[in-house]
């Protein structure tokens, strides 16, 4: 089981479990506000951004090309942006905090 923390855009932490699916899932069916996951995880709208705390970055590893590049429409991108649809829920994640990007 995996534990994700997020930090919401007025620097709420929530602090969820999870064994399996999407972190964009996960935030949607909790109502993380501002994770609004409108293409349903596909990777085509950038509405579940978030940054990674760095120190926590390779665990969730780098961006696939075709998230890369849908990040680069995005305004607020940085060094440890992903789109959270793209990050599955595994041990391997344990821990991570994921700051809610504003819209």
């Amino acid at each position: 089981m995996a534990k994700i923390t997020f930090i919401t855009t007025n620097n709420e932490e929530i602090t969820l479990e999870a064994t399996t699916g999407s972190v964009m899932e996960l935030a949607v069916q909790n109502n993380i506000k501002g994770i609004d996951g409108d293409c349903g995880g596909v990777c085509s709208c950038a509405t579940c951004h978030v940054h990674v705390k760095e120190e926590d970055f390779e665990k969730v590893g780098a961006p696939s090309e075709i998230e890369a590049d849908m990040l680069e429409l995005e305004d607020e991108v940085s060094d440890y942006s992903r789109l959270c649809c793209q990050i599955k829920v595994s041990d391997a994640i344990d821990g991570v905090t994921l700051k809610v990007v504003e819209e």
